[in-house]
């Protein structure tokens, strides 16, 4: 099983930007938590961080030609990008999405997710521990999905 992580724009900077909001673990971090997880899990992964749209859409694009799920977190283009959700639509795995914060208890305008619309759900607010949630759900979703096509 490969299952694609694909970190948007500005979660290069984790570890320094808003540490209040996003806390200090850096994007490095997380990364080797979900390739250890993905380890115990017997899956492989492949991680990649973008901070342009365009560049987000090709990883999705890709992962519906090689990979059984994806774990995103789209950053600012949550709020935003209708070009991402119809990619999330397009491919034919399951995708969920991801955040650090509880976007829901922050400003207004982020409790709107355009994305989250094309993913089978949503784990935010738990800081690093999301991506280890959303790795452990998008597996076992796959997982259930190919015992059911037995």
């Amino acid at each position: 099983m490969m299952v694609v992580v694909i970190h948007g724009p500005n979660m290069n900077l984790l570890g320094v930007r808003e540490p209040d909001v996003y806390g200090t673990v850096t994007m490095a971090r997380i990364d080797e938590r979900v390739e250890e997880l993905a380890a115990e899990l017997g899956v492989e992964v492949r991680i990649s961080q973008h901070n342009s749209e365009g560049a987000i859409i090709d990883a999705i694009q890709q992962a519906g030609c090689d990979a059984d799920g994806i774990v995103i977190n789209p950053g600012g283009y949550t709020h935003t990008s209708v070009a991402i959700h119809d990619a999330l639509k397009a491919v034919s795995i399951p995708a969920i999405e991801v955040h650090l914060s509880n976007i829901l208890a922050r400003e207004e305008w982020r409790h709107r997710s355009m994305t989250a619309l094309a993913c089978v759900g949503v784990i935010g607010g738990l800081g690093a521990e999301s991506y280890l949630l959303a790795l452990r759900g998008i597996v076992a979703l796959v997982e259930a999905d190919a015992g059911a096509g037995s």
